[in-house]
């Protein structure tokens, strides 16, 4: 699927409508000279041979740094041409070929990352002009490499008059299917595109060959996402578990899947290792990540760079300097932003504090020593390890005491101009810039320190009271400046990221701050927010975002514990259950299972994103209930990203056997640069974007169908982008999924032995489930009681007897309390009973002395339990 490369040339018709030839001397005949092309100076040129060859330098960072142009090309809006050469290198290189502009800023008509061998060879490109231009530029740009070579280029012609190409993407195999796998107990669906009217068979086979499953397809008509005629077909009744199983319909057989419990628990490890693949400021490992992503730290003063510890601000807007180095680096690119590092975080926390308050969700592979992180080993969960570092950057771009807008937070940093691609951090030479202080960039702080302070102070009660005092700071700070907006053309070497709409934001903030205070001011403001009971203002039909951020703050109002009262709390879940009632609908109602119906049906970019977003308001649901309906939805959102969809394609890298691999990135690079590695494992691709807002977009898709308007391109950052704040709802989702898988949650396995919903258990009232993380001097432990017995547990009381030293100091989703070695656990105001098969849920932290130990004997109301 990627655009241009190596082509042979379009048929007689093409050649007989071909408009007057606009490169002059593109054949370097003999005697014709060198012009009118031009060279930078670094890269002299000269005919030889018949053609023009270039001496590059060794040691250019950019691509741009070296290259053989022509100016003073007539382009005309609306009409498409046809771009040639042949070329050839001493050494095997990527170069860019661009017709755009040959001044600033540069707009570019066609982009292009060509590979050239050796051996001379044709490259055919067509592009159709989105503006008029009296004097464009040809621009092969062919620096970036640390060898020195020699570039030779010869039949350089551009004409228009082309045919612009059909959008025809190889989409492989008609049968799409998650190319993953299936939960064991959870749906099992696909789509199959057909011209077909009436239903179809359908054959499941596993490994061997061997037939295990058959039925009938389900017609679907056109679906409007893809204007594709489709059926689909359901195996959910398929419960063996195995690998290579393929679903064959009409002859076409499906990529393999895989049916079993254990498929997510590596996305989860590889969508969080995305985060410490994109540190700045520190040297990525390669006993952490392996040999071709291990790079040395970037942004850290040492030459070419300038370093992220001294920043001024842009345009000398303040008088001051940063200390920010650190955090992540957002989008493939070398910037750092606290808007989209802000919703990155909340939700990489987010994916800790679920396993604190979910049924079922487990907190050990995000505790200590289960991730790729550095600070394994230091007694505090790797996932709040790895929020941290970003933490650090945000709380860093904080305005000082004492200065203009103190309080308030820096919008981004970055460099002064875009980077080039492919470049590494380390061997980036651009200044680095503050960019003003914007509210939404305050709010962003304020909640995320917020969160902060109350998930850090089991360990490391400093940190938690620093991010205390920077969230209540930020948050009197945006009050006093509620109208502080980023500038939309503030777009030069980084994202703009401008909203003039922070009522969400100041909602987000607002929530928490009073989860983790408990003070009524702030409850006010939340309550008083003209979003409070919105359900479509919350939560938009097209999904959270960094620009759309309230849902945030009513997801965790519904699931951490507070001092709402009974109706406020029914009120915000409310919210969520409306919500993931219309996602849900939304995904039994596509062809493709997808929970995303964006206004007017256009995709939009980040739509993968939006997608995910949707999957956990949906999963937060299944937690809140238990209504397997928001799992299925949630489960079909993961067939959609695994190969479900449209194009029959995984768009996250080393998931599927049609994975995206060359996402927009920096040095995630190899389309540009072959000894750069493909993007890593775990990294999801921006998907479908209809506006095709990068030149390779407007080349290759046009005339697409919303769902089908992406490629697998590095220069289509509208469709193939990667970003943090895209990556964290991944990792959210992907633990989620894996709780289910592990029998975890509401809806557990029937076949599971100590199932309590499990009609051949036997019928013991109550069952027990008590798992602890510890470390020196303390611990926080997790409890669910689940009501096994015929009827419903009404103003429950759980309790038990330390054999040692243990002290609770403080529990969520319960009262407990201590006498001596006795404790007693008792429901808080919207936990009171417990119905028949249904569970509670609770945890505490404490203190311990030497070799604690977990309790073992439980009762319920003086009734013993078994434990699990």
């Amino acid at each position: 699927m990627a655009a241009g490369g190596l082509a042979p040339a379009h048929g007689a018709g093409a050649e007989a409508a071909a408009g007057p030839e606009l490169i002059v001397n593109g054949d370097f005949a003999a005697g014709a000279g060198t012009a009118p092309w031009w060279w930078t100076e670094n890269s002299p040129a000269a005919v030889a041979d018949g053609r023009l060859c270039a001496e590059v330098p060794a040691g250019t960072a950019n691509a741009w740094d070296a290259i053989i142009g022509q100016n003073d090309l007539p382009l005309t809006a609306g009409e498409s041409y046809t771009l040639r050469f042949t070329a050839s290198a001493t050494t095997p290189v990527a170069i860019r070929t661009n017709v755009q502009m040959a001044t600033e800023p540069w707009t570019t008509e066609h982009a292009s990352v060509d590979q050239i061998g050796t051996t001379a060879q044709p490259v055919e490109h067509i592009f159709t002009a989105g503006a008029d231009h009296t004097a464009a530029q040809l621009a092969f740009q062919i620096g970036g490499t640390d060898e020195a070579y020699t570039f030779c280029v010869d039949d350089v012609s551009l004409q228009g008059g082309a045919e612009p190409p059909v959008y025809d993407p190889d989409t492989g195999s008609p049968v799409r299917v998650n190319q993953v796998g299936y939960l064991t107990e959870g749906p099992k669906s696909g789509t199959v595109v057909t011209e077909a009217t009436e239903p179809l068979s359908w054959t499941l086979r596993d490994a061997s060959g061997t037939e295990t499953a058959s039925g009938s397809t389900t017609p679907a008509g056109v679906d409007p996402t893809s204007r594709q005629n489709v059926h689909t077909f359901d195996f959910s009744e398929v419960t063996e578990a195995g690998e290579g199983y393929t679903i064959t319909v009409d002859g076409a057989t499906s990529e393999p899947f895989a049916i079993g419990g254990d498929l997510y628990g590596g996305l989860r490890g590889d969508a969080l290792a995305y985060f410490y693949h994109n540190r700045s400021g520190i040297e990525i490992d390669a006993a952490l990540v392996g040999e071709e992503y291990a790079r040395p730290a970037g942004h850290v003063n040492v030459a070419p760079n300038q370093g992220d510890d001294d920043v001024p601000c842009q345009d000398d807007a303040c008088d001051y300097t940063l200390d920010a180095a650190g955090g992540w680096y957002d989008a493939g690119d070398h910037g750092k932003y606290v808007v989209n590092g802000g919703i990155a975080v909340a939700q990489v926390m987010s994916a800790y504090e679920r396993t604190l308050h979910a049924e079922g969700a487990d907190g050990d592979p995000l505790g200590d020593g289960a991730l790729r992180v550095p600070e394994q080993g230091n007694d505090v969960p790797d996932v709040l390890d790895e929020a941290r570092w970003q933490l650090d950057f945000l709380l860093s771009m904080q305005v000082p005491a004492g200065e203009p807008l103190a309080g308030m937070a820096h919008h981004k940093l970055h460099d002064a101009q875009w980077t080039g691609l492919p470049l590494l951090p380390h061997e980036d030479p651009q200044p680095r810039e503050l960019h003003a202080p914007s509210t939404a960039a305050t709010l962003n702080l304020a909640a995320t320190a917020a969160q902060c302070a109350r998930l850090f102070e089991p360990y490391d009660a400093d940190f938690s009271a620093r991010c205390l005092t920077a969230a209540r700071t930020a948050y009197a700070a945006a009050q006093a400046h509620p109208e502080r907006y980023a500038d939309p053309n503030d777009s030069t070497g980084g994202g703009a990221y401008s909203d003039d709409d922070v009522t969400d934001e100041f909602y987000w903030a607002a929530a928490e701050l009073y989860l983790t205070t408990g003070e009524d001011a702030f409850r006010q403001d939340v309550l008083g927010s003209p979003l409070h009971g919105d359900t479509d203002a919350v939560f938009p039909r097209g999904g959270m975002s960094w620009g759309a951020t309230a849902g945030l703050g009513a997801l965790d109002l519904a699931t951490v514990p507070s001092g709402l009262t009974d109706d406020q709390l029914a009120g915000v879940r409310g919210m969520v259950t409306a919500a993931a009632d219309g996602y849900a609908a939304d995904s039994a109602q596509a062809a493709y299972g997808v929970p995303y119906a964006p206004s007017g049906g256009h995709y939009v970019w980040g739509s993968n994103s939006q997608v995910l977003n949707n999957m956990v308001v949906l999963a937060t649901a299944h937690d809140l209930t238990g209504e397997t309906g928001y799992r299925d939805a949630v489960l079909r959102g993961l067939d959609y990203l695994l190969g479900r969809n449209p194009l029959n394609q995984s768009y996250v890298t080393g998931y599927g056997e049609r994975d995206s691999k060359n996402q927009h990135h920096r040095f995630w690079a190899h389309q540009a640069d072959p000894s750069l590695p493909y993007a890593a494992p775990g990294s999801l691709a921006g998907g479908p974007n209809d506006a095709l807002q990068d030149p390779v977009a407007e080349q290759e898709l046009q005339g697409c169908a919303p769902a089908m308007c992406y490629i697998d391109h590095i220069e289509s950052y509208s469709t193939n982008e990667v970003t943090i704040n895209w990556n964290a709802p991944l990792a959210w989702i992907a633990s989620y999924a894996d709780d289910l898988g592990s029998g975890g949650g509401p809806g557990d396995d029937p076949d599971d032995p100590d199932d309590p919903d499990d009609p051949d258990d036997p019928a013991t009232g109550c069952q027990v489930s008590y798992s602890s993380d510890r470390w020196t001097g303390g611990f926080t432990s997790r409890v669910t009681v689940t009501n096994t017995g015929d009827t419903a547990v009404e103003g429950w009381e759980l309790a038990w007897s330390f054999a040692d030293d243990q002290r609770v100091t403080h529990a969520w989703n319960a009262e407990v309390t201590q006498s001596g070695q006795d404790v007693v656990a008792r429901p808080v105001s919207w936990n009171t009973t417990i119905q028949p098969g249904a569970s509670v849920s609770f945890g505490f932290n404490g203190t311990a002395g030497s070799d604690p130990s977990d309790p073992t004997a439980f009762t319920l109301n003086a009734q013993d339990c078994a434990t699990q």
